[in-house]
């Protein structure tokens, strides 16, 4: 059995007396596209942040390549983000810098990239997400969402990660465009090989690029399984989420 990519154990985060993470474990295997669903305030940014380790677990191990990274220095800390990349809610991108330096940034800031070599590295990355290079000088502000969002792809894939995370990819845009984003995230993430997670609530965006789902409720994974076992389930959770039924257990508990 192949040693996991991403382990998470016992996982748990809470903010004063409110518990937002109480049982966390899953497994995700190595380029594995995994999609975390779940209602608003179920704690599934808090989950990424916790990987990511910009916020410390109050319990729990996060394990990499089978190496705990929960509580690691600093220093290491930095060393190993260089191994992620994310594309954030909204894109994030950076309104004063212009579309190039926007997605060399981690280059030239994490790893110390020269403007020149960036700057190629940049235009190789918005060909791999069908943007033309007339877009490198001009700034976020004059693009489009669905351009902004390629060009936050590109960030997120700039330095060949070996994981990316996805927060909300297709937040705010049309039905098109985010179809065409998500056969740009599946299209990337294969060619880069990386073990992909997401959060979303667009049914749509995870029929396109999950392999599997997990379902966060209540700090804990209630269900985890294929795309084709998530349309066959019984659990009364995830079909109301996944049809969208206006009556259901989630909404009996409010």
């Amino acid at each position: 059995m192949d040693q996991p990519k991403i382990q998470i154990r016992n996982l748990k985060k809470a903010f004063g007396s409110k518990v937002v993470l109480s049982n966390i474990n899953l497994d995700i295997n190595a380029g594995e596209s995994f999609v975390v669903i779940g209602g608003s305030g179920t704690g599934k940014s808090v989950l990424i942040k916790c990987i990511l380790g910009l916020l410390t677990p109050d319990a729990g191990q996060i394990l990499i390549d089978g190496e705990d990274v929960t509580h690691v220095p600093a220093k290491k800390r930095q060393d190993m983000m260089k191994r992620f990349g994310m594309l954030f809610q909204g894109g994030a991108l950076f309104d004063s810098l212009t579309v190039w330096r926007n997605i060399a940034f981690g280059l030239m800031n994490a790893q110390g990239v020269k403007a020149d070599i960036a700057r190629q590295i940049a235009l190789e990355k918005l060909r791999e997400v069908d943007l033309p290079e007339t877009v490198a000088n001009i700034y976020p502000a004059e693009l489009s969402g669905g351009m902004q969002k390629r060009v936050a792809l590109a960030r997120a894939i700039a330095g060949k990660p070996e994981m990316i995370f996805f927060d909300e990819p297709t937040t705010g845009l049309d039905p098109i465009v985010s179809s065409t984003i998500n056969q740009l995230i599946v299209r990337n993430v294969r060619h880069l090989g990386a073990t992909a997670l997401t959060i979303t609530h667009d049914i749509n965006s995870l029929r396109h690029i999950a392999d599997r789902v997990g379902l966060l409720f209540k700090g804990e994974f209630i269900w985890v399984g294929s795309v084709a076992e998530m349309d066959q389930t019984d659990n009364p959770y995830v079909k109301q989420f996944i049809q969208g039924l206006p009556e259901g257990p989630f909404t009996s508990l409010q």
